[in-house]
């Protein structure tokens, strides 16, 4: 499906006014992930070696990665009518593609973040959201998701 033109306006105004406090989002954004599925927590690597007790949101690699897919996600959200495709450098994407299959990456984990990113935006911006803004994110979700996918089943043929 494409991206319309009224999506790609209620993405870019909301990620306009969460860009000011995007930091603090994302940790929102991977605290929510780790609600919903805690046992996803293995999969980063760099939390392996937190103990039980350590708060997730002092943990400083954890901060510096949910900004990075944070900001990834939503950047590439607005530019999607623009290009017509997500927008990622091609390595970046091959990377996210291999590390996914290395981590045991499945369809469910897509919909855990998918879930996680539309509560945080949504908690982000209440004043924004509609049924209309939470659809825009959920296609340009989807794309992102179905570009990794794809990197995923070439990484995993290789």
């Amino acid at each position: 499906m494409a991206f319309s033109e009224a999506q790609e306006e209620l993405v870019l105004r909301s990620w306009k006014a969460m860009k000011p406090d995007s930091e603090s989002i994302a940790l929102k954004f991977f605290l929510r992930i780790f609600e919903i599925a805690p046992a996803a927590k293995p999969m980063f690597p760099f939390l392996r070696d937190a103990g039980e007790d350590a708060p997730l949101e002092s943990h400083p690699k954890l901060k510096a990665h949910a900004v990075t897919v944070f900001v990834m996600a939503c950047e590439s959200a607005t530019q999607l009518r623009k290009t017509g495709d997500v927008k990622v450098r091609e390595a970046t994407l091959r990377r996210l593609g291999a590390t996914h299959v290395r981590a045991g990456v499945a369809d469910a984990h897509f919909e855990v973040v998918k879930t996680a990113l539309l509560d945080t935006i949504e908690g982000a911006v209440p004043e924004m959201w509609t049924p209309e803004m939470k659809a825009a994110w959920e296609e340009a979700y989807d794309q992102l998701a179905a570009a990794i996918k794809e990197e995923m089943k070439l990484a995993a043929a290789a």
